[in-house]
């Protein structure tokens, strides 16, 4: 079998290997046994960390540098990038109200806030953008996104008509809202939102029970915090007319889904699909004969919206193969039952898992497991 073209499509092996040095690993496996074909390298994520990254990286788009507030008000920088000649925004909500900003001792959802999310989108609205592409996962936040309304020009005000700080603590005191001073430019713009949970805002599942002890939340805070986002939900339901809070997602970080679903009027995707179409990945597979993918670890939760499984949906659509490769493979036979041509473990023999992970041992192992799939593919077509 000669193979003319082979796409590879790797989420990062995390601690190990990058999505981009995956690719170059496997490219020059290629090379070795396939001179001759083409290869498509892209650099692909889940919707969160990465996927800024990934976007410029296949669209050839521009980075921007903005100055904004992190979780706790604090001035730092975000990057943000477009692509589109400029019309369309890319951008992790982690990079201005990401848990990684605070340190341990500093994780208090009850005093962070959204805030520079709304001033990275308040940028690139200035700069003319009028398409946002936004990862929402990783953040320190369970203010239901009223900091990035603030941030926007919305008002939120208490019963006596002051104006609160768009914090998790405030939500409780929320019982007005004014959009007069919000940005024109929101009116005319489409939000796509990268949301890989399927929680509701409030609840048992909601955003206060299920995620902001992650964020430093003792149980009394958890229950203070879910009270505010009900009283969150029933005054926005209230301003715009429409119920919102049990729609999967509106509780994905700390209730910004929710802020973004129901006043920015957004659309919620799982994240490998927003990312495969702001790459073009039909459009890269197209003529592919292979496609190579996998991730640090692939078992059951791979079915479960992670990169494999998405490259996998759009590479089924086009009848290409997709082979996945992982650190460890667990349940193979389940996930070739799924529609995976094959799925191979790159660690040759017993070693530690700090010597797997080490960055050459990963990268030197993937070459290698690559090599040989691509040299058995060749000799067992020609015998």
């Amino acid at each position: 079998m000669e193979l003319k073209k082979i796409i590879l499509a790797f989420d990062s092996f995390k601690g190990s290997l990058s999505s981009e040095q995956a690719a170059r690993r496997a490219e020059a496996a290629v090379g070795r046994v396939f001179p001759a074909c083409e290869v498509v390298r892209t650099v692909v994520a889940d919707g969160g960390e990465g996927t800024t990254e990934a976007i410029l990286h296949a669209r050839g788009g521009t980075s921007h540098t903005v100055r904004v507030h992190d979780p706790l008000m604090r001035p730092i920088e975000a990057r943000y990038g477009t692509i589109d000649q400029g019309r369309t925004a890319v951008l992790e909500m982690a990079a201005a109200a990401g848990l990684t900003l605070l340190g341990t001792a500093e994780r208090n959802p009850l005093q962070t806030t959204t805030y520079g999310v709304g001033e990275m989108i308040a940028d690139a609205l200035q700069h003319g953008c009028r398409k946002v592409l936004i990862g929402i996962g990783g953040s320190a936040t369970n203010d239901a996104g009223c900091g990035m309304l603030r941030a926007l020009g919305f008002r939120l005000l208490d019963r006596n008509g002051h104006e609160l700080d768009g914090t998790g603590a405030s939500l409780k005191h929320l019982a007005g809202i004014d959009d007069r001073q919000a940005l024109t430019a929101l009116r005319d713009t489409e939000f796509i939102v990268a949301c890989d949970v399927d929680n509701p805002l409030y609840g048992p599942q909601g955003a206060a029970h299920v995620f902001a002890p992650q964020k430093g939340a003792d149980p009394q805070t958890v229950e203070r915090l879910d009270a505010g986002l009900r009283n969150f939900a029933a005054v926005v339901e209230r301003f715009t007319g429409s119920a919102f809070a049990q729609t999967p997602g509106a509780g994905a970080a700390g209730g910004l889904g929710g802020a973004l679903l129901s006043l920015l009027h957004a659309r919620l995707r799982p994240g490998i699909e927003m990312l495969l179409d702001a790459v073009e990945f039909d459009r890269l597979i197209d003529g592919a004969d292979l496609i190579l993918t996998g991730e640090g670890r692939i078992d059951r939760q791979t079915l479960h919206g992670k990169v494999p499984c998405g490259i996998l949906a759009a590479a089924r659509k086009r009848g290409v193969p997709v082979i996945a490769l992982g650190g460890s493979v667990e349940n193979p036979r389940e996930l070739a039952e799924n529609g995976f041509a094959a799925l191979f473990p790159i660690v040759p023999g017993p070693v530690s898992l700090d010597e797997a992970m080490r960055e050459e041992n990963a990268g030197a192992n993937l070459e290698n497991t690559v090599e040989q799939i691509l040299r058995t593919l060749k000799n067992v077509a020609r015998s």
